[in-house]
């Protein structure tokens, strides 16, 4: 399988972009090689810039649960190209949108569209503190939420990937509001609450971590996060920029019955274009200018295309709900076919295979894995035509696109991978 494209191109983007890539764990450092340069996706599958295909378990980084170039999603932006593309002022899919959204999701009374996770999380930090006039956020390590400076302390995702300390360019001063725990431990929690229960503002998760590979929460702590900090004054923010209407139409705090203060989202909210988003309880919500005095604003929320994409995307899901059996029953099938001497955590259509044979609970034990035998892995299934996330600490995903072929050709390359 020749990609010699795909290599040139690289060595021509090194010159030009740090890395030569425009966000890090793209550049396959951890697993080695050159990273593909995809020319265009169908359904299931990408197509790299030699001709190549491969079946897709990365879908965007997680927005594609419908797969690539679903039709509902395509019309949609086709009709918003008729009229414009950015207009800098109110679009009657914006108040759709929310309504979507907090149809879906009932903790979300009110709901702020932006461009991104990133400035969906650090948006709901800024109304959290103005909201309790206060300066402490817990956050767990291993969990990713953004480049938000206060926020890349023990992080996840491409911090974790790329074996980096807590960032360079992050002031001291900015990381100190920031207290860093161990997922998972009840302990750690309740002895941070005692000791500076008065201080938080708020406690942020993961409620199903995928920036460490895929963690789950362990039975009753995301309960006992709900508990303490409403016992403490201070706001729960689930982030669900990648969980959200991916491991249940409601999202994760559908899946395990938890009621936030505050919910960020992104990824699947915007069909695969560039989008997030902010809600919870209306009396936070209406603290945000120009409702209240805490500021936030961006030129291009609620952006047209992203809008109708995402819109299309939950209509679709709200009507087709039998795609998330589907999609239970298919992710589960891939992961019982999972290589040998391998934890597989899964979630719905949330999975990672660590290549250890101890169970991932936290970052502690995610960090055990064996990352050259998931080098050797990656490389393997390239080459057999699988598009896996190029990391050991990123989720995977199945789409609705995702066939029961693609399932079973998936599967005996797994195995075939264990036999080797």
């Amino acid at each position: 399988m020749t990609r010699a494209n795909s290599e040139k191109i690289f060595s021509k983007a090194q010159k030009l972009i740090p890395g030569g890539v425009n966000s890090p764990v793209r550049a396959f450092r951890s697993v080695g090689g050159s990273p593909l340069f995809i020319a265009r996706g169908e359904g299931s599958r990408i197509f790299d810039v030699d001709g190549n295909q491969y079946i897709d378990y990365v879908g965007s980084w997680g927005p594609l649960l419908l797969g690539h170039r679903h039709p509902a999603i395509i019309e949609a932006l086709r009709e918003t190209l008729e009229t414009g593309t950015s207009f800098g002022a109110p679009t009657t899919r914006e108040v759709e949108m929310a309504e979507a959204i907090s149809s879906a999701v009932p903790s979300i009374e009110m709901v702020r569209l932006v461009n991104s996770g990133t400035e969906a999380t650090m948006s709901a930090l800024r109304v959290a503190r103005g909201f309790t006039g206060r300066d402490l956020i817990v956050k767990f390590e291993g969990c990713y939420h953004g480049h938000v400076d206060s926020l890349l302390v023990k992080a996840g995702s491409g911090v974790a990937t790329l074996g980096l300390p807590d960032s360079p360019g992050v002031p001291k001063s900015f990381s100190d509001t920031t207290l860093a725990l161990p997922f998972n431990s009840t302990d750690a929690l309740e002895q941070a609450f005692r000791q500076r229960g008065d201080q938080i503002a708020a406690v942020i998760v993961e409620p199903v971590v995928g920036n460490m590979g895929c963690v789950p929460p362990a039975p009753g702590f995301l309960q006992m996060l709900r508990d303490i900090t409403a016992r403490h004054g201070s706001l729960l923010i689930l982030d669900e920029v990648m969980t959200g209407f991916r491991v249940a139409f409601g999202g994760a705090q559908q899946l395990y019955g938890i009621r936030p203060d505050l919910t960020t989202l992104g990824k699947v909210i915007g069909g695969g274009l560039p989008i997030g988003a902010y809600g919870g309880r209306a009396d936070i919500m209406n603290r945000v200018a120009p409702a209240g005095p805490i500021y936030q604003a961006g030129t291009l929320s609620g952006n047209p295309l992203a809008v109708a994409a995402g819109l299309a995307m939950l209509l679709y899901l709200k009507s087709h709900p039998q795609i998330y059996a589907q999609l239970e029953a298919r992710s589960a099938a891939l992961c019982a076919a999972a290589p040998r001497g391998t934890t597989v955590n899964r979630v719905g259509s949330m999975f990672t295979i660590f290549f250890t044979d101890q169970p991932v609970t936290d970052w502690e034990s995610a960090k055990k894995s064996d990352t050259a035998r998931f080098a050797d892995f990656h490389r393997t299934m390239l080459d057999a035509g699988i598009y896996l996330p190029p990391s050991q600490f990123e989720a995977a995903f199945v789409s609705a696109a995702h066939s029961e072929e693609d399932i079973r050709t998936t599967a005996r390359c797994f195995q075939g991978f264990s036999a080797s």
